[in-house]
């Protein structure tokens, strides 16, 4: 696992082993040497430490590196995506291509985005022969889904799917990225905080802006718990894998996803406030302009904003998107 940190693509290199120097916002892309008999990826825990000794490489805990080590959760995880040779996916921080290796045994294509300079170098030995993976060295962040599969995808796909073993600290922004992109993927299974994993598949009564930010475009479910003890080196807290399968129609259209969240964002102003007061303190308008917001909405204003549903909060988005704006007002 490692960290990831918004716009520009990734360009693709095939050639002898060494990285190619890119623009910035493109990336840089490992060539991996072809197959040889060995087939890489069954490390153990010990076999993992001597591979970062052997490399002068520990985890950086700036970078949020934890590296899953229990193999049958890491094979649990690439089931769940419930890969075919007809698929491709895009790997955010394979750190030392342990989950990389298990992807590629039931992929088409793997794409892996590594932030990290350091890992990128183990990840020429751990990926050694790996046909159908790419690595591109950058930050997730500045990557947009499109411009990698555009520029890195061998069998130029226009579908695919997300795998990862997520850094704490950019989960949110990581999830926002694929969900909220003019290309989203079909589905995404993530390893995350399981504190904010609960978030994330909370129902009313405990909903937030993270769960609402999700929820209205893709369908999350828990897959697994995985214990703190299956990483290494150990994070403090467990952890969930989470499957987020999109939306046929999502309850939001991208080119609105900023304001609407900006919305909910102001309806959470005061989240143990009742409703009215929350927006109330979250949105620049008069509070007449509330209530009939509300009730337009057929939303009690006594109610909290953890109750709303996920479908409420897009009906209430809609009505304030189509209401008189007073001047200055924010849209």
């Amino acid at each position: 696992m490692l960290s990831q940190s918004r716009a520009g693509h990734a360009c693709a290199r095939s050639a002898p082993l060494h990285r190619r120097a890119a623009a910035r916002s493109h990336g840089n892309v490992l060539a991996l040497p072809q197959m040889t008999a060995s087939e890489p990826g069954q490390s153990t825990k010990s076999e993992l430490k001597d591979l970062l000794l052997r490399h002068e490489v520990r985890a950086d805990k700036r970078l949020g590196q934890h590296f899953l080590v229990d193999r049958g959760i890491l094979r649990s995880i690439a089931a769940a995506a419930g890969l075919t040779g007809d698929d491709t996916v895009i790997e955010v921080g394979p750190g030392t291509g342990l989950l990389t290796t298990e992807l590629r045994a039931s992929a088409g294509e793997v794409i892996a985005v590594e932030l990290d300079p350091r890992m990128v170098e183990v990840l020429r030995e751990s990926l050694h022969g790996a046909d159908n993976v790419t690595v591109v060295e950058g930050d997730i962040l500045q990557l947009p889904p499109g411009g990698l599969l555009e520029r890195h995808s061998r069998r130029r796909a226009s579908a695919y799917k997300v795998v990862a073993n997520l850094p704490y600290y950019i989960t949110s922004p990581v999830l926002r990225h694929f969900l909220h992109a003019e290309r989203p993927p079909r589905l995404m299974v993530v390893m995350v905080q399981e504190e904010v994993g609960r978030a994330i598949v909370a129902k009313p009564g405990d909903m937030s802006l993270l769960s609402v930010s999700v929820q209205a475009f893709s369908h999350p479910t828990v897959v697994r718990r995985v214990s703190a003890q299956s990483f290494y080196p150990h994070p403090k807290v467990d952890s969930l894998v989470l499957k987020l399968e999109a939306l046929e129609s999502p309850l939001i259209d991208q080119p609105e996803v900023t304001p609407f969240l900006d919305f909910v964002a102001a309806g959470f102003h005061s989240p143990r406030k009742q409703l009215h007061n929350s927006f109330g303190h979250g949105l620049s308008v008069p509070r007449q302009q509330i209530e009939t917001l509300l009730q337009k909405g057929d939303i009690d204003t006594t109610r909290r904003p953890e109750t709303l549903t996920v479908e409420e909060w897009a009906r209430l988005w809609r009505i304030y998107r189509d209401m008189p704006s007073p001047e200055g007002q924010p849209c």
